[in-house]
């Protein structure tokens, strides 16, 4: 597989105000606007579960748009820019790693820590309450969620730490990227999908791959929540 360590120029990477700003705009729409509507609807229910899904995916774009706007620079800097079909494919390979690596690694992490386990609840109920319920779902996590996430962690989390090196840029984002999720059962998953597409991201010199990964992960996650109704 060849490598691509350094392909944007240093001058046009984001850095450290970037990822700050972005997180805090991820912050106050994926926190903040929940905290804010928890009056008004029931967030653990059906449609509530389908609005955070959606909800998911925008804070995701929030804070790359919020890390943009801190600096001009062409979007192919964040990495944003078309990958060959054969990276298109690693990705694929990368989501079906994951999903392995999560089904072993999941129920280690369990047996050794005591964490919530139901966090992912009201998606669970969004995708199991009807095919309506389930489109908007669907949409949220499998279309919206990788897509804001990688434009926001890859994009921006990595492409910035890549000024210390590769394991820097990869582990560090990785890392970022699970504890932003929480300490609960996803951490996991999180951290080994963080690290896949981070990884993809500064190989391939785009997000895309990574958007791949992520998509079917969080697809067949869905998938599994329509199923399976009750499963978290």
């Amino acid at each position: 597989m060849e490598t691509t360590t350094d392909t944007v120029p240093k001058v046009d990477r984001p850095g450290w105000p970037e990822i700050v700003v972005g997180i805090a705009a991820m912050a106050v729409v994926g926190l903040g606007l929940p905290i804010a509507a928890s009056g008004q609807v029931d967030l653990t229910s059906p449609v509530g579960g389908a609005i955070l899904a959606c909800l998911s995916g925008v804070a995701g774009l929030a804070g790359f748009a919020a890390a943009a706007a801190v600096r001009r620079r062409p979007l192919r800097s964040f990495g944003i820019r078309r990958a060959s079909a054969r990276w298109m494919w690693w990705g694929v390979a990368g989501g079906v790693l994951a999903l392995l690596a999560k089904g072993l690694l999941t129920p280690l992490f369990l047996m050794l820590a005591e964490v919530p386990t139901d966090t992912q609840a009201g998606y669970a109920a969004g995708a199991s309450s009807g095919p309506w319920l389930l489109v908007v779902t669907a949409i949220g996590l499998a279309v919206l969620t990788p897509i804001g996430e990688e434009f926001f962690f890859r994009g921006v989390v990595t492409t910035g730490l890549l000024r210390y090196g590769a394991v820097a840029a990869t582990l560090g984002s990785a890392v970022i990227f699970a504890l932003l999720h929480g300490i609960n059962v996803v951490l996991p998953a999180a951290l080994i999908v963080g690290i896949i597409t981070a990884e993809l991201r500064r190989r391939s010199d785009s997000v895309w791959p990574g958007v791949v990964v992520h998509a079917f992960n969080n697809s067949i996650t869905v998938i599994a929540y329509a199923l399976v109704p009750g499963i978290v």
